[in-house]
């Protein structure tokens, strides 16, 4: 008998609005998250996929439907109780990077390690985390000293700072030539192998999407098989 699904979306509806005019992002939209497993999500420029990840990490609530973690309906929780469950279970990178600019690749792993809840030797831990993404000889650079694709391995390096047991990536190789983006890439899912975690990554491309073990697209609000 198969584990139960990390996250469940069931039946979930967003509609934004500016003045009168009205945008349906999620129309219903239903699937799960295996656990340890990796999917991918494809989808056109505006479909929703965004929101639909912002949903999963309970940084806004549903207008309808569900979102359940670990059997806990996220939009039961006051925002208190959503940003700890973020900050304890769930690693977020994005396609922008969230790196503070005036800080160390070291010293932004070890921020986030401290926002997780810390433990022991915040520092060693991120110089640790730093060398697994490769980075263990930038540890001391700021982002300015850095290359897109390396500033995004400090991003998933964070990402992975409080032992996440999702990972969320939202095009993270968007802004990434091949190379760079292949070696992101490879680094969530050495991750992945390593820490048995379930993945989600947003992409627009096809060819990196095929490498998911399951894949989804959001089309017209629903998310569908790919």
């Amino acid at each position: 008998m198969s584990a139960p699904a990390l996250v469940r979306v069931q039946e979930v509806s967003k509609t934004y609005r500016e003045g009168g005019l009205e945008a349906h992002v999620l129309r219903g939209a239903s699937f799960e998250l295996a656990r340890g497993e990796t999917t991918s999500l494809i989808g056109v420029s505006g479909s929703g996929k965004t929101t639909l990840m912002s949903l999963l990490a309970g940084l806004m609530r549903p207008e309808s439907g569900s979102v359940l973690f670990d059997g806990r309906a996220l939009g039961d929780l006051d925002d208190a109780a959503r940003a700890r469950l973020r900050a304890r279970r769930i690693g977020v990178v994005l396609q922008s990077g969230n790196l503070i600019p005036f800080l160390t690749a070291a010293e932004n792993v070890e921020l986030a390690i401290e926002l997780g809840g810390g433990g022991k030797r915040p520092r060693a831990r991120a110089r640790k985390l730093l060398g697994e993404v490769g980075l263990a000889d930038r540890a001391d650079h700021e982002p300015r000293r850095m290359s897109g694709g390396e500033a995004q391995r400090v991003s998933v390096a964070m990402a992975l700072a409080n032992e996440p047991d999702l990972l969320l990536a939202d095009e993270v190789t968007g802004q990434l030539d091949s190379t760079n983006a292949d070696r992101v890439m490879e680094v969530i899912f050495d991750a992945w192998r390593e820490r048995g975690l379930t993945v989600l990554f947003v992409t627009h491309n096809g060819e990196l999407a095929t490498r998911a073990q399951r894949r989804l697209r959001l089309h017209d609000g629903e998310v569908l098989a790919a």
